[in-house]
């Protein structure tokens, strides 16, 4: 049964920048890890990270489908154990990927937390959601108490925490410029009453632009990412509420 849906605290996802999947600079501190998280909660900023779904269905904090680019190992991540994936290494450090329940526990509601969970069509991210809301519920006697919020470009993970778990914070990640496989589905008829997002979380390159200024309007918060650059900084704080950024886009 869906919980009973209460009023929702939105205030913070516009008084925090998001390091994007952490603080990391890409060798000694590796994208969603531990030690990204903890750079970033020393710096004073909240934490975007990423959900994929391992073997035995462990919502595993990392955002490639492929294991190459961020390990020493090959393959699908849905293809190894949650044990197998925290065998690994994260580049040369001492990081190792971490379930969801482990990052929460470590973060420990010190700071806000961006989870978007990665989906591709014809996946099942329905079952993603699933792990991720009882990751999220089963911390503590309420579930996990700090500052937080689910995302995703599909927006069949907004519709199944509108439906599931109505009380949780919930974002639609949006893009006229990266083809995902959700190239501009925010755009589509009816998808936003479908989705029911609390918050828009759109891609920098498409601002500014209309419909979000009029999202905007209605006092609905706007997120933008990826921001990369001094020239994008200055443009999403001329056009949004937060930002999720990384390296130059830095303050």
């Amino acid at each position: 049964m869906p919980k009973a849906q209460s009023a929702k605290d939105l205030a913070w996802l516009s008084q925090w920048e998001f390091a994007h999947r952490g603080l990391h600079d890409g060798e000694h501190c590796i994208e969603n890890s531990a030690s990204a998280a903890e750079a970033a909660i020393a710096a004073g900023m909240a934490i975007e990270c990423d959900i994929q779904r391992s073997r035995d269905n462990r919502p595993i904090v990392f955002h490639d489908w492929e294991l190459s680019r961020l390990t020493d190992a090959e393959g699908l991540i849905e293809d190894f154990t949650a044990a197998e994936l925290g065998g690994l290494r994260l580049g040369q450090t001492g990081d190792r990927p971490l379930d969801l329940s482990a990052f929460l526990a470590a973060i420990a509601g010190r700071v806000p937390l961006l989870i978007e969970i990665k989906s591709k069509p014809d996946y099942d991210v329905a079952k993603s959601c699933e792990l991720v809301s009882d990751a999220l519920n089963g911390l503590g006697d309420n579930g996990y108490s700090g500052a937080h919020a689910v995302m995703s470009f599909d927006p069949q993970v907004s519709a199944w925490f509108a439906q599931n778990d109505p009380s949780r914070v919930r974002g639609l990640v949006a893009t006229d410029s990266l083809d995902l496989g959700f190239l501009g589905a925010w755009r589509a008829k009816g998808v936003l009453e479908q989705a029911r997002p609390d918050f828009l979380a759109l891609d920098i390159r498409d601002l500014p632009d209309e419909k979000a200024a009029a999202w905007r309007s209605e006092g609905k918060p706007l997120l933008s990412w990826t921001v990369r650059s001094p020239e994008l900084r200055a443009r999403a704080l001329a056009h949004v509420d937060g930002l999720i950024s990384e390296g130059d886009g830095l303050a």
